[in-house]
């Protein structure tokens, strides 16, 4: 049976980084922005649309995203994507072991019996200066990028899970990589592999 984790994580905590270079050193696969081209491959939708809609509600608001446009089957053009990028999550892993960061990867193969469900967090301020430097963020009022994209993220999350993003209940390990650091984390996820 294939072994998978699942990554999920708030914007600037490490997650992507950590899932990179966990996969890296358990010689396994990771899927991240590979998603990407595999989804728009099967959608049809563009790289950037999915970019934008295959982890964020279109807004923070739920009554928001309840009155998106929809399609002659109720579907809005996010629920398209998601139904596509589910298909591709559990085709790969049945195909392969494999990290797997976001796209609400955990709740998709919360069935799967060999399954670590990861949740990377950190403060504020790490995250802050994380994305100042490494994602070339305007160190004017990174705080608010941070919320936004949280916000989103945990919209999406609850709009196709019916659950509250980042609870502790849904995830099997949560690590706070501002105060264990980016390569601890690497290390705890591994032995635990």
């Amino acid at each position: 049976m294939n072994r998978i984790i699942t990554i999920s994580r708030e914007f600037g905590s490490g997650g992507r980084t950590i899932g990179r270079e966990v996969a890296q050193r358990l010689n396994i696969p990771c899927y991240d922005h590979e998603l990407i081209d595999k989804i728009a491959e099967e959608s049809g939708f563009s790289k950037e649309f999915i970019r934008e809609s295959g982890e964020y509600a279109t807004s923070s608001a739920w009554f928001s995203n309840a009155l998106a446009a929809r399609d002659y089957h109720g579907h809005t053009t996010q629920d398209q994507v998601f139904f596509a990028q589910s298909r591709i999550i559990r085709e790969l892993a049945e195909k392969e072991s494999c990290v797997i960061v976001g796209r609400c990867a955990d709740y998709l193969l919360r069935d799967k019996a060999d399954l670590l469900k990861v949740f990377i967090y950190s403060d504020m301020q790490s995250r802050a200066e994380r994305i100042v430097k490494l994602y070339g963020e305007s160190a004017d009022s990174p705080e608010k990028r941070l919320k936004d994209k949280d916000k989103r993220r945990a919209a999406y999350y609850q709009i196709y899970t019916d659950m509250k993003w980042g609870s502790h209940a849904h995830y099997d390990i949560c690590l706070n990589s501002g105060v264990i650091g980016i390569e601890k984390c690497v290390d705890i996820l591994a032995q635990l592999y």
